[in-house]
């Protein structure tokens, strides 16, 4: 029997997964998100369209949750009409969202005295790889709840990592991300110095890409910004990185864990939303320290 899966969120990430779960065979159900165009083009792929949170839930098998934070979370699981009201025994909910450790820890529990189970299943990379099938797919869930939902996982992902038992895939996500933004707030800084000091950012880029200091991070902000002059390089927003590590100083406080760069970090993404550019790509942050520090790199 072909297992339905309802998908909750369909914006930027959330799209492209349902959509590679109808391109290999998998029934999908969804609802309108932010704007119609995500669920009209679905549904003329196939689609079905649902009234509510609760009505997926009780027209499938396994519900696929892809929403900003934990406060949505929060809405779709708990809300009026949500998930708990529709969940039945046996049931499994995969949660694609970077939530908060906590959230995850409450909503497996309710799920759990309810028969059904769990999977945290947060996700690396770009709305494009959402779209290619391509993402980096962390999960967290029993060896036997894995087994079971790993097909799903491979019809959106390029690389699966299952990381342990439920829990341990949204740690692994905010530690991630703590990482790779503050890679971004490195870059930021460098670059600023860099135009501060009167180097030929072209120059400077060819030597850190000859170098071990060269990453992915800085060849996808760097690169676009010398080729296009602009800062979509990282297609992520500055609002989502600084809630992302909002959850991580948060997930290393109740550690309790001493972290000064944590806590760097997350201040230079907040201060770049306060001033303005929360809306724009992470690589945002060299306009914000060309501001701050009165340059310009480009």
């Amino acid at each position: 029997m072909t297992v339905k899966i309802g998908v909750i969120g369909i914006g930027m990430m959330g799209h492209g997964i349902a959509g590679n779960l109808m391109k290999n065979g998998y029934p999908v159900t969804t609802m309108a998100h932010r704007n119609k165009e995500p669920l009209k083009d679905l549904v003329e792929k196939g689609a079905t369209e649902a009234s509510s949170v609760r009505a997926i839930a009780e027209e499938t098998d396994v519900v696929i949750i892809c929403v900003t934070g934990a406060p949505e979370v929060e809405s779709v699981v708990y809300g009026e009409n949500g998930l708990l009201a529709g969940v039945r025994e046996g049931m499994v909910i995969m949660d694609c969202t970077t939530n908060e450790p906590a959230m995850t820890e409450r909503v497996r529990a309710d799920l759990e005295a309810l028969g059904a189970q769990l999977a945290d299943v947060p996700l690396a990379l770009t709305p494009k790889e959402a779209e290619e099938g391509t993402l980096n797919v962390m999960v967290g869930a029993s060896d036997e709840l894995f087994a079971c939902i790993e097909p799903i996982v491979q019809t959106f992902a390029g690389n699966i990592v299952h990381t342990g038992p439920v829990g341990t895939a949204i740690r692994t996500k905010l530690t991630y991300n703590f990482m790779a933004m503050g890679i971004v707030a490195l870059v930021s800084e460098t670059l600023c110095a860099a135009a501060a000091t009167g180097l030929d950012l072209k120059k400077f880029y060819d030597t850190i890409s000859g170098g071990g200091a060269n990453c992915g991070i800085f060849q996808r902000i760097v690169t676009r910004l010398i080729e296009e002059g602009d800062y979509a390089g990282l297609m992520f927003s500055v609002d989502n990185a600084a809630k992302d590590l909002t959850y991580y100083t948060r997930m290393t406080d109740n550690v309790p864990l001493t972290g000064n760069l944590g806590n760097a970090v997350h201040h230079a993404f907040i201060q770049a939303a306060n001033m303005g550019l929360g809306d724009d790509y992470v690589g945002a942050l060299i306009e914000a320290q060309s501001r701050l520090n009165n340059t310009k790199v480009i």
